[in-house]
């Protein structure tokens, strides 16, 4: 930390931001009723768009994103059934073995490559074919972005197509799905064309306190309606949450683009140093310094008060909207001073 013990840019993820005073009005002025009851106007109505933004039957408002790939795993899943998943996604290594724990369904990890992408081919070969001895295979889970790589239409609609031939239905993890829209340059809508449900979540580039939508066909937001209750994120006055919800879709979708270029400056910086291992995707920088100087680099960085993902071998930086060029900049100038002293 600085001598004042304050950060002067936190890169550790793009779930540190807050709210704007802009949203902080918008969450002041919500009208609001009992979501339990069905009557939160401003639940509802970010429901509805974004329903008709993703191209979707229905929406969910939900806590959290946690929350909202559990309801929609156990939606598609019974008790002993199998999912597929890539070996790296979320669901499978950060959400707690929550599919497993609480609603018996089993994950079937499968290889990623560097971009976190499968093949159809995978897909297939990961179906078990029926027999007693084996579990059903019910669903295929999706990401995108994965670790920041963002998975192409084609991709995406070449994986449902090969779930759909093998009877499985199809979610999507789309934590950072509008990064992964800006960055492809198409509407989210067209991520999502093939899928059956898919996570949203509203407090990560969108810079929301909290939230996340799960959008899909009637009859899976339905079953995950009551899923919700059941996991206890059945909410009162939730309109107030909503609105930062309606705020960030008005005001923080087209300035993603500004995250992934402050990647990108941070990303070009530590490539003027030998011997980094640099790689950049969307607003995630991933930073493989030489191990002799990995704690060395941890220090430094503290010292001067730039907050990162200090994780061995390699270190994650993230841009947000609090994250601008000056402190993007910032983060370059402290990594090259420390190799230009070592």
């Amino acid at each position: 930390m600085t001598s004042e013990g304050q950060s002067r840019a936190d890169f550790r993820s793009d779930t540190v931001t807050r709210a704007t005073p802009g949203m902080r009005q918008a969450i002041a002025d919500a009208p609001v009723g009992d979501d339990v009851y069905g009557e939160d106007p401003t639940v509802n109505a970010l429901q509805d768009r974004i329903a008709e933004l993703t191209g979707k039957e229905s929406a969910l408002f939900f806590p959290a994103a946690t929350q909202s790939n559990l309801a929609a795993v156990l939606s598609h899943c019974q008790r002993g059934d199998e999912y597929i998943i890539g070996r790296n996604y979320h669901i499978l290594i950060n959400e707690v073995s929550g599919t497993a724990a609480l609603g018996g369904a089993a994950p079937w990890p499968i290889e990623v490559d560097e971009n976190g992408s499968f093949t159809p081919e995978a897909v297939r070969a990961a179906v078990k074919e029926p027999d007693q001895h084996h579990p059903v295979t019910r669903l295929l889970c999706l990401e995108n972005t994965v670790n920041g790589s963002a998975q192409s239409v084609n991709l995406i609609n070449d994986l449902a197509d090969t779930a759909r031939d093998c009877g499985l239905a199809v979610h999507l993890d789309g934590a950072r799905l509008f990064n992964a829209a800006v960055a492809l340059e198409v509407p989210v809508a067209d991520v999502l064309a093939k899928v059956d449900t898919a996570s949203i979540c509203l407090s990560k580039g969108l810079g929301a306190p909290m939230g996340a939508m799960l959008v899909g066909d009637s009859a899976s937001i339905t079953r995950s309606f009551r899923l919700r209750k059941m996991l206890g994120g059945g909410m009162r006055q939730i309109g107030h949450m909503a609105a930062a919800g309606m705020y960030a879709l008005d005001n923080n979708v087209d300035r993603l683009v500004e995250d992934h270029q402050n990647a990108a400056l941070i990303a070009d910086g530590f490539r003027q140093v030998e011997d980094l291992g640099v790689r950049q995707a969307t607003n995630m920088v991933w930073l493989t310094p030489p191990a002799e100087h990995h704690d060395g680099l941890t220090a430094h960085l503290a010292a001067d008060g730039l907050l990162v993902c200090p994780w061995k071998p390699t270190m994650r930086i993230v841009t947000h909207l609090d994250v601008g060029t000056e402190q993007a900049q910032m983060l370059v100038d402290s990594v090259q001073n420390f190799f230009n002293q070592v």
